[in-house]
């Protein structure tokens, strides 16, 4: 496994590293979900991720739990809080009040002391971001959380939050946690620009596309086994399955056949090979699936291959 920085802090963290998004406490069994865990964590990955939301905190049990096994030390804990765990007009945003309180429950369910980063799971704009920042800044000074993050947020918001966040003499958040892939480089014109300016490192979802970077929607067949077969989700994934995206798709399988690799170990090395990018994550359901994708720390890609594949980006 590789290793960077999370932003310009010292936290550092496996270049690829392990979610719970619709996978672990629902869709994946215990059992295998303990065992993916496990085998990312062997493979040296030591930065896994979850939210209060993922299945109303199961799969931050599910998370915890197979972590259980190895010292709390040895690997980077995040969880995130801003939307809905209840019905009530104060179970959700980034109110002092709902960051406490989900922090504390997040704490409890993993049994665990602290979290090493807590992001803002969205921007919430009913609540002052100084208000936001000042509960963080507590919260790290409590040693709950040892990091602070922000995730999907624009490059205004985060710019506000920093020039916030000085004025006042409260913890920078170092981290940010958008969308990014060889479908989706939104983050390239002003997020990725305004990150670089103030340090903060991008851990990205969805570096494979909800799947469709695999390659197994050619032809917009949908297994049955698939994320893009499961009604509950799969309006994630219905803007990405798009006749001009399959092309794309086609034509990368040609790219990753003449380096002698998958599909998906190329998608993920394009992804790396954008230094502010500290991370990508993502979602294995079973062990095979993490060897695969840890293989994308070895994959260079050269010059020419890039432009190749910016070609068929366009």
């Amino acid at each position: 496994m590789k290793y960077r920085r999370l932003g310009k802090s010292g936290l550092k963290v496996s270049e690829i590293s392990l979610g719970s998004w619709l996978t672990y406490g629902k869709s994946v069994e215990d059992n295998t979900a303990e065992k993916t865990i496990h085998k990312a964590y062997d493979l040296g990955i030591n930065f896994f991720d979850s939210a209060n939301v993922y299945e109303r905190g199961e799969g931050e049990k599910a998370m915890s739990s197979a972590l259980k096994a190895y010292p709390r030390e040895s690997y980077v804990l995040t969880t995130k809080a801003f939307f809905p765990m209840g019905d009530g007009p104060n179970d959700r945003g980034l109110s002092r009040k709902h960051i406490s309180e989900q922090l504390n429950a997040s704490l409890k369910r993993m049994n665990v002391d602290y979290v090493d980063v807590f992001y803002c799971h969205r921007h919430d704009p009913e609540t002052p971001v100084q208000e936001t920042l000042r509960v963080l800044d507590d919260m790290i000074r409590q040693g709950k959380i040892l990091y602070a993050g922000v995730s999907e947020w624009s490059a205004a918001q985060i710019e506000e939050a920093v020039r916030i966040a000085d004025k006042n003499l409260l913890d920078r958040i170092v981290v940010n946690q958008p969308q990014y892939n060889m479908l989706n480089r939104s983050i390239e014109k002003e997020i990725i620009p305004v990150s670089e300016k103030y340090g903060i490192g991008q851990v990205v979802f969805s570096p494979l596309a909800q799947g469709v970077l695999t390659g197994k929607y050619s032809g917009k067949d949908v297994p049955k086994d698939s994320r893009a077969a499961n009604k509950s989700i799969n309006n994630f994934i219905a803007n990405v399955l798009t006749d001009d995206n399959l092309v794309k798709v086609d034509k990368l399988k040609d790219v990753a056949e003449e380096l002698n690799t998958s599909l998906p170990t190329l998608a993920l090395a394009w992804v790396l090979r954008q230094p502010n990018v500290s991370s990508a994550l993502i979602g294995a359901s079973r062990p095979s699936q993490v060897e695969e994708n840890v293989k994308a720390i070895e994959l260079e890609l050269s010059t020419e291959i890039q432009e190749k594949i910016e070609g068929i980006l366009g």
